[in-house]
């Protein structure tokens, strides 16, 4: 198989792994990323940091791209639990998925699983998986309230 090949082949099996993660969740998303020098630390592969940011990243995708600009600011996380299982290194492609898990009153539960693609004889692998809890507290407020309309509408409405 030639390097092309192999890269179609590989955002085939990215596509299908993806699309199985989100379609167990009410919503979803996906982000691709490339591990950068400045996402690496002393032992040579990535800081434990990038996860988050990535999947923020990935959360913010799908919250923009339906018009949802009122979450930001208003849904600190509560919970947040990382299971790593791969490193990345510098010059490594990700995909990152997010899925809306669990929309409870003020609640928001968001689930993510991070792969890294084949690299310097490396195969494809699951690099990172996990969860957050994000807690809707209105601007100005110091304690939770109910999500507005315009977030439940596009989190527990099922739009994909």
């Amino acid at each position: 198989m030639n390097k092309r090949e192999e890269l179609d082949a590989t955002e085939v099996m990215v596509s299908k792994m993806t699309g199985e993660f989100i379609s167990s969740g009410v919503v979803g998303e996906v982000l691709q990323r490339t591990i950068e020098w400045v996402d690496t630390d002393a032992a040579g592969h990535h800081h434990n940091s990038v996860i988050m940011r990535f999947v923020e990243a990935a959360e913010a995708k799908l919250l923009r791209s339906a018009g949802i600009d009122s979450y930001f600011g208003m849904s600190p996380r509560v919970r947040q639990e990382i299971d790593f299982s791969a490193k990345l290194y510098f010059g490594q492609e990700v995909t990152v998925a997010v899925r809306i898990e669990r929309v409870g009153g003020s609640s928001m539960t968001i689930g993510f699983k991070v792969w890294g693609h084949p690299h310097r004889g490396r195969a494809l692998s699951v690099a990172a998986t996990g969860r957050f809890v994000t807690v809707c507290v209105p601007y100005g407020e110091e304690s939770s309230a109910p999500w507005p309309r315009e977030i439940l509408d596009v989190v527990a409405g099922g739009s994909k």
